[in-house]
């Protein structure tokens, strides 16, 4: 054994050298854009980029202009800041950014689910079949129901329901939207509260995952919280595998269409529970969120609850429900709600911060907005984060850090939809959703989740927080770029049904 010391020393020092090698020899070519690889040979600056992304990204800028290379372990990726160079990117007509290849990566990483040829595209034509028009109406009267379960129990509303209770904000918000979500797309069995019991259950496993998800990307996980992860990805396929949606009923027509692709494919059933994990995760990991961070809001501006407020009479009537009933009104309602629009797609502004990344396949040309053209080298990762670029650029937003809920409306009360950059209209103001080929294919059951969730609480419920004058709390600097933001602590906060009298 003693022998073999020297020998694994000689080998780690080769293994170094030659990653420092890797680093050091890679130089800024003409007409690239200007390149940082870091103090640290293969690292870069992968450990102040995950430490907190948002920062790091504001200081390259600064440095660099609009256009930057940065090593980030091992890996070079060239961010582009201006949004109105984006477009070249997101369209792509050359097809030389790709951005399957990096998804089939991670996906596989994360969930365990190996893509199969098409998949991509079968998600989206799922996505347009069965979660916009009449499907998507179908689906919100399922999770109007599956809210209504879940937050006043099988039997509907309760005698004493009207009593005050506390909890914090984000828990309770990301608790509910993740159990009507699931039950809603995944089904139920005869036995209503045990269903509960069983989503309860699930959502504590799904946060444990959560939490170490940020890092888990970043493979900087301790060796005990790999194997944790390896325990919960075993129990969510377990829990999710197709064997037990054979004892459900009431199977969403999104995720039984899918089912039935990978079939088809003759997927092998292990990993279509794979695949169903992911789907979970895909779904239910933002609506939670944004729920909060709309809801905290909405309460932080009182003129902003009482817009919400009046509009959600107007459309939908008085709110009254009676014991033992549950929660009912038409769903068509959702066209008809644009401060709340607004409140979401400001929300989402503040609160959304994905990277959108595209792999380049053969030496390409990027023309920015300006006229000026930067090379991009074959096997580099081209990256936009909207939420620095777009969401908080000034010229976009005025006074881009502050919450106002009618950024979104014009005057008459439509739908704002003509932003400017340097006095050109920007086609992407915001981005919560990505764009293009990357863009969520689930956004529209996502947007009428949220919004069916936040009807209900401002129509029925008394909502108040427990100090009025908490400020809203950071953003958890390891939540950067992955989809909604976290909030750094939850906030607390006291809720109670509406009494009937």
């Amino acid at each position: 054994m003693v022998l073999w010391v020297p020998v694994l020393g000689v080998l780690l020092v080769a293994i170094v050298g030659y990653l420092c090698v890797l680093g050091l020899l890679r130089q800024r070519r003409p007409q690239e854009p200007p390149l940082d690889k870091g103090s640290i040979p293969w690292l870069g600056h992968a450990v102040a980029f995950r430490k907190n992304m948002f920062e790091f990204l504001k200081h390259m800028r600064a440095k660099h202009g609009d256009v930057f290379t940065v090593q980030l372990g091992g890996q070079y990726f060239t961010f582009v800041m201006d949004p109105l160079s984006f477009g070249p990117i997101l369209k792509d007509a050359q097809r030389k950014l790709d951005f399957v290849e990096y998804a089939e990566k991670l996906v596989l990483k994360v969930f365990g689910y190996h893509s199969v040829q098409g998949d991509h595209r079968m998600i989206h034509s799922a996505s347009t079949k069965h979660l916009m028009g009449d499907g998507l109406e179908d689906l919100n009267k399922v999770m109007l129901d599956s809210l209504s379960l879940v937050i006043l129990g099988p039997t509907g509303r309760s005698p004493d329901a009207s009593c005050w209770r506390e909890d914090g904000l984000f828990h309770f918000c990301y608790d509910i939207l993740f159990k009507a979500g699931y039950l809603s797309l995944f089904g139920y069995t005869k036995d209503k509260e045990q269903d509960l019991l069983q989503a309860e259950e699930l959502f504590i496993h799904f946060r444990k995952f959560d939490c170490l998800f940020p890092r888990f990307v970043y493979s900087l996980l301790w060796p005990r919280e790999w194997l944790e992860v390896g325990r919960l990805q075993r129990l969510f396929h377990k829990t999710l595998s197709v064997k037990h949606n054979l004892e459900k009923d009431g199977i969403s027509n999104w995720i039984s269409y899918m089912l039935q692709f990978l079939r088809e494919q003759e997927v092998a059933p292990a990993m279509q529970d794979k695949f169903n994990f992911m789907m979970l995760w895909a779904s239910q990991g933002n609506t939670g969120p944004t729920s909060f961070w709309a809801l905290l809001f909405l309460l932080k501006h009182p003129e902003a609850m009482r817009a919400v407020r009046k509009e959600a009479t107007r459309v939908l009537g008085e709110a009254r429900l009676e014991a033992r009933q549950s929660f009912n009104f038409k769903v068509s309602a959702l066209h008809h709600t644009p401060v709340l629009d607004s409140v979401m797609e400001e929300t989402l502004r503040l609160g959304a911060a994905p990277t959108l990344l595209r792999v380049v396949h053969g030496d390409h040309t990027l023309k920015m907005a300006s006229g000026q053209e930067y090379r991009l080298r074959s096997g580099d990762i081209v990256a936009l984060f909207p939420y620095l670029s777009v969401h908080m650029d000034p010229d976009i937003h005025p006074d881009p850090t502050a919450f106002k809920y009618d950024r979104f409306l014009n005057p008459n009360g439509s739908r704002k939809v003509a932003f400017y950059k340097a006095g050109k209209k920007i086609h992407h103001y915001t981005m919560p959703w990505g764009s293009g080929v990357s863009i969520c294919p689930g956004r529209f059951l996502a947007l009428s989740e949220m919004k069916l969730f936040i009807l209900l609480m401002v129509t029925h419920f008394d909502l108040e927080l427990v100090d009025p004058d908490t400020p809203v709390p950071p953003v958890d600097p390891k939540r950067w770029g992955f989809g909604t933001t976290q909030p750094s602590h939850d906030v607390r906060f006291r809720y109670r049904l509406q009494p009937t009298e």
